[in-house]
């Protein structure tokens, strides 16, 4: 009885297996430089089905199709190809970063779907202010060309996230050349354009201008006193012009008497 049920055993472990569809993937995470190929392996075993059907998805707030019915949809179409169930990816940028899923119907077996997600992350090199570098960078500071140490005791903040160099109060000794270094583990470092700051002493600034405005009220009151000045004296009084007198002015002419009104003597 035992020597039959060891036959038993040795021969189902002998004969052929009989397992439905799988898919699986030799590498979940898939992570390549910007504007090179990306590889989305898709590895599938199925029971009986002999022509399965092959689709991929890119996952996100809605599921849009890669591959579908033998081709390529959307902006994969003429930038990518498929080899089994493997997809190349041609030219990737930050946009195609995101997850993939593989899936493979198999309608002649007992399971017949599999599927398999591949995660895809797009490194972007890093240019200089560029907040989409993946991965994030690291910002570092130059002031005349030597490395700013930020530390709490240090006049100013650094937003590691933005990269903004923040003063909490300046000073004259503040005033130079500064220049941003930002990297990351994507290419090599990136330098903005370096930028002068001047600072201009605030408390010689308020100095100049209360002693230039005290400088005009003087010169204002010294001009009003002196025509006050000139007006008491009567310096400033009209002269009266007295008309010339040596000009000759001949007396009236008699009145001319009427003949006829003259009185005459009568003889006596």
């Amino acid at each position: 009885m035992g020597i039959l049920v060891l036959s038993s055993l040795l021969l189902l472990l002998h004969s052929p297996a009989s397992l439905p569809v799988t898919v699986s993937t030799s590498k979940p995470k898939v992570e390549v430089h910007e504007h090179s190929d990306a590889v989305l392996a898709c590895e599938f075993r199925t029971e009986s089905e002999p022509a399965p059907r092959i689709e991929w998805k890119k996952k996100g707030k809605d599921v849009s199709f890669v591959y579908f019915e033998g081709k390529f949809i959307g902006s994969f179409a003429g930038r990518a190809h498929i080899d089994g169930a493997t997809v190349t990816l041609h030219s990737v940028t930050q946009k195609d970063s995101g997850v993939y899923r593989c899936e493979v119907s198999a309608p002649l077996d007992k399971v017949i779907l599999g599927e398999v997600n591949v995660s895809l992350n797009v490194l972007v090199e890093l240019h200089c202010k560029d907040k989409l570098s993946v991965p994030p960078a690291t910002y570092r500071w130059y002031k005349d060309n030597k490395a700013l140490t930020v530390t709490p005791d240090s006049g100013y903040n650094l937003d590691s996230g933005k990269g903004t160099l923040k003063f909490k109060s300046v000073s004259r000794d503040d005033s130079g050349l500064y220049r941003c270094e930002a990297f990351n583990s994507v290419g090599a470092p990136k330098s903005c354009v370096a930028q002068h700051l001047k600072v201009i002493d605030y408390q010689l600034s308020l100095t100049t201008l209360v002693a230039g405005a005290v400088g005009l009220f003087l010169l204002v009151f010294m001009c009003c006193l002196g025509v006050c000045l000139c007006h008491r004296r009567g310096c400033c009084r009209k002269e009266k012009t007295v008309q010339s007198s040596n000009f000759y002015n001949p007396p009236p002419p008699p009145p001319i008497r009427n003949p006829k009104t003259t009185n005459t003597r009568s003889p006596s």
